[in-house]
């Protein structure tokens, strides 16, 4: 069958979104299945071979001039041609941690308006495209933030509508109170119309329901999944005994709560047994806007004199974390949200890995699914260093839910996994 995949795009680092849709779409397609993918706003940026193949769409520099002044809603294509060249995204995208929150929730309402919004050119380009590229025997939405496009693309296409449901509560959540109920009410009226809604937890998908009003039977489970190909455990415990991380270097996943729970270790342990000498392998993605948060927690570690336990390995590609991930005895993120999935776990546990997580969103579901680590008090750094300490002393329990967590993930938390349940779906 042939499968419209629309995804926006972050332009300068790796996005969670963004990957499992590369995941997918390569999936989808050894499988048989073609796959005509359509990138939104920014360049795509993902850890390994991109399987996009066509235009970009909604350029990030032409939706936010239609969405600010009326003369750009009617330039000549060679005009918004220019805007769309992708050094110049790429460089817009830099500067996306300068936009304001009114901004955001403004173009948010705007696209989820879909005809009637601001980007209309845009999406009639959009439209227009996709209708030479089909017939289609879907069409795949990214997230809820694309739920204004689905109207214009039912009408078009005549194709039905999948919607995957990634963590847009956060996003929604915080736009400004002048946009932040309408935005949800534009999603909730959109969603109830398309034919499939996907999470991607039990715990998102019951969540969702309830924000948006509609019956938990409307959204089916679809884990997310990763390709297992180059993920080999190591066959020796790593010395010295190191903590990872595997996330945004930002505060909203915690990189500072696992830094004080790393100065507590490190503090209070006595000068004996693994965890009194423990490193730190920090992995994930580092944007500009990032980076003054991250020299404050470099120089917090230089104060304390543990600088030289601690390595950090921003943007790396797909090779390097994978050679990355093995040279870790336990992988903590401690983010501060509900997540709805948590790639970073299966990741880890498809290496060997084991975890040590908060107890909230969807992480307690997959600590119980896979067997493969342990839970923390949210936000309690003092916890975290308790459980990472115990961790790190007991390697043979380690090891076994190391073991255990990566048979499950090999069984049910892979990307052919993921395709297959959404090509189930397309065929209902």
């Amino acid at each position: 069958m042939k499968l419209l995949q629309i995804t926006p795009g972050t332009g300068t680092f790796h996005c969670g979104g963004c990957l499992r849709d590369n995941w997918l779409v390569g999936e989808l397609r050894q499988r048989g299945h073609e796959v005509v993918v359509a990138p939104m706003y920014l360049p795509l940026v993902v850890d390994e071979p991109l399987e996009q193949k066509g235009p970009l769409f909604f350029g990030g520099i032409n939706a936010y001039l239609q969405q600010k002044w009326a003369l750009f809603r009617h330039t000549p294509r060679w005009v918004d041609r220019l805007l769309d060249a992708r050094w110049l995204l790429t460089a817009a995208a830099r500067r996306a941690h300068m936009t304001t929150p009114q901004d955001h929730g403004a173009m948010a309402l705007s696209m989820l308006r879909g005809k009637e919004g601001r980007q209309v050119k845009e999406l009639e380009r959009l439209t227009a495209w996709a209708a030479g590229q089909g017939p289609f025997a879907a069409v795949l939405l990214s997230n809820a933030l694309l739920l204004g496009l689905a109207p214009a693309l039912i009408e078009r296409l005549g194709a039905p509508i999948l919607c995957s449901l990634q963590g847009e509560d956060l996003f929604l959540d915080r736009l400004p109170p002048p946009y932040r109920q309408g935005v949800w009410d534009m999603v909730a009226q959109h969603a109830a119309q398309v034919d499939h809604l996907i999470a991607p937890s039990t715990y998102y998908a019951q969540m969702m329901a309830q924000r948006l009003g509609l019956k938990q039977q409307r959204i089916t489970v679809v884990p997310d999944g990763i390709p297992l190909h180059g993920h080999e455990p190591a066959t020796e415990s790593p010395s010295p005994p190191t903590i990872g991380f595997l996330a945004r270097m930002h505060p909203d996943k915690g990189l500072d709560i696992l830094v004080e729970a790393f100065l507590m270790l490190c503090r209070t342990r006595p000068p004996a047994g693994p965890a009194a000498t423990a490193h730190l392998c920090l992995v994930g993605a580092c944007t500009d806007g990032d980076r003054r948060y991250v020299d404050g927690l470099k120089k917090q570690l230089q104060a304390a004199g543990l600088a030289r336990r601690v390595q950090f390995h921003p943007n790396v590609d797909r090779a390097r974390k994978l050679a990355l991930l093995p040279q870790m005895s336990v992988l903590a993120v401690p983010v501060r949200y509900s997540e709805a999935f948590g790639l970073y776990v299966v990741e880890a546990l498809a290496s060997g890995v084991p975890v040590v997580i908060p107890e909230s969103g969807a992480l307690p579901e997959l600590v119980a699914a896979t067997g493969g680590g342990w839970m923390h008090r949210p936000g309690d750094a003092a916890d975290l260093a308790a459980k990472l300490a115990w961790a790190l002393d007991h390697p043979q329990e380690c090891r076994a839910a190391a073991q255990r967590g990566n048979k499950v993930v090999r069984e049910r938390y892979h990307a052919g996994a993921m395709a297959e349940g959404i090509a189930r779906l397309v065929h209902e």
